[in-house]
């Protein structure tokens, strides 16, 4: 299922939920910048001396150098890395900045067109109306906390992978959950595709967010003790995050519509 649009009108001009699309997107295009086919040349050393894997190679067989291409290393120096990270040790190939700051750059940086594609279509859809919601001071400090709270629940599951975590889903998924929480009767409308067959349909934000969140337990639940491309635990973590903040962060006055309706159930 793919959402296209949402029909809540919103008040204010989404100035954060715009700023936040236009700097993933120039990070992205500067990634391209960086060769695919140019190699780096990176001491493997420390990450032996470190205990953690690199490169999809485990620790034991690290030493020595070994290339890998500009872009490769581009996403290890500002992706969050959770050995290195847990370690506060900052391996090659290294960044000339603090290293608790990957936390926040890693949040900008995707791994392909259709990775920042994907997160950008559901952060203008279901964005402008949590911005409104929250104001725009507010909803970028929630942005980030979902974002680092995605990070550290990816963490928690493998907190000795060489794996770099990079992309803006985790904190998309706060914003998600933030939404369904605010407006859950909200109607999105929908690409639900049927064998060789499309169809639109209008769906309730609470049933397409909930069944989105259902997709990644699942998905997370038969991915641990395995490497996979996918975080889907700093889904869960973002999104988990982002029902909590979303009741701290609202403008007041604003009612937290499922939250009410889960109270007057029990």
């Amino acid at each position: 299922m793919i959402p296209l649009r949402d029909y809540r009108v919103r008040r204010t001009f989404p100035a954060v939920t715009v700023g936040l699309l236009v700097l993933n997107a120039l990070v992205f295009a500067f990634q391209l910048t960086r060769s695919d086919a140019t190699p780096v040349i990176v001491d493997t050393t420390p990450w032996a001396e470190a205990n953690v894997p690199f490169y999809g190679v485990s620790p034991t067989q690290l030493g020595g150098l070994k290339a890998i291409s500009e872009r490769d290393a581009f996403a290890f120096s500002y992706g969050l890395v959770p050995g290195e990270f847990l370690l506060g040790k900052d391996l090659p190939p290294r960044i000339p900045l603090p290293l608790w700051m990957t936390l926040l750059s890693s949040m900008f940086l995707h791994g392909g067109l259709l990775h920042l594609l994907g997160n950008m279509l559901y952060l203008w859809i279901f964005g402008d109306n949590v911005e409104d919601a929250m104001g725009h001071v507010r909803f970028f400090i929630f942005y980030l906390l979902c974002g680092a709270a995605a990070a550290f629940a990816q963490i928690a599951i493998g907190p000795h992978s060489g794996v770099p975590l990079i992309g803006a889903s985790g904190a998309i998924a706060g914003v998600l959950a933030a939404y369904v929480m605010l407006f859950p009767h909200a109607r999105v409308l929908t690409l639900i595709p049927v064998f060789f067959f499309v169809r639109l349909v209008a769906i309730p934000a609470v049933l397409l967010l909930g069944l989105w969140f259902l997709f990644q337990v699942i998905s997370g639940a038969g991915s641990v003790g395995e490497t996979s491309g996918v975080a889907w635990f700093a889904h869960i973590g973002g999104f988990v995050a982002g029902g909590i903040l979303v009741l701290a962060f609202r403008r007041r006055g604003v009612p937290v519509v499922l939250w009410q309706m889960i109270r007057r159930r029990f």
